[in-house]
C-alpha cells in the first residue's frame, strides 16, 4: 500500500491550505534566513571584528562568528518570540506538530541541524525539513 497523496503541504498535519497556521512556503522561508544571517553577520562585525578576506591564520574563531551569532539569534529568539527575527518580521512562528510552545531545548537542537544545512534542504511532502521532522516542529504562518 501507498502512503496517501495530499493536496497541499500540511494537509497530512491538519494544517490549512493558507493562512494563519498553514505551511509556511519555501520562498518566505528562504527570505527569513536571509534577514536572519545578514542581521548575525552586521553584529559579528560590529562586535567581534569578523573579517571576511583574512586568511584563516590570521582571524582564527572570527570566521566562525556569524554562524555563532546566527545560531544564538536562533536559540534565544525561537522560544521567546516564537521564531527568530527573519521569521517575526515575514509574518511565521514555529511551533511544535501538534501546536504549542516548542520548549527550550528543541531549539537548540534544531539549530544545530540547520547550521549543517543538509538537514534544512532535505524535505518531505509537507515542506519541513529534516530539522524540523526530528524535533517535531513546523514553520507556519502566523
Amino acid at each position: 500500500m501507498s502512503a496517501p497523496v495530499s493536496d497541499y503541504p500540511g494537509e497530512r498535519l491538519g494544517r490549512p491550505v493558507s493562512g494563519p497556521g498553514s505551511i509556511a512556503r519555501p520562498g518566505r522561508r528562504i527570505a527569513g534566513l536571509l534577514i536572519d544571517y545578514a542581521a548575525a553577520t552586521i553584529i559579528a562585525t560590529a562586535f567581534l571584528g569578523y573579517d571576511q578576506f583574512a586568511l584563516p591564520d590570521e582571524a582564527g574563531w572570527r570566521l566562525f562568528a556569524p554562524m555563532m551569532v546566527f545560531a544564538a539569534l536562533q536559540i534565544v529568539f525561537i522560544p521567546t518570540l516564537g521564531g527568530s527575527p527573519g521569521h517575526r518580521i515575514l509574518g511565521m512562528r514555529l511551533e511544535l506538530q501538534r501546536g504549542g510552545w516548542v520548549g527550550l531545548w528543541r531549539p537548540i537542537v534544531r539549530t544545530g541541524l540547520l547550521v549543517l544545512v543538509i538537514p534544512a534542504v532535505i524535505w518531505d511532502a509537507d515542506q519541513r525539513g529534516i530539522h524540523d521532522k526530528v524535533v517535531g516542529t513546523v514553520l507556519v504562518r502566523s
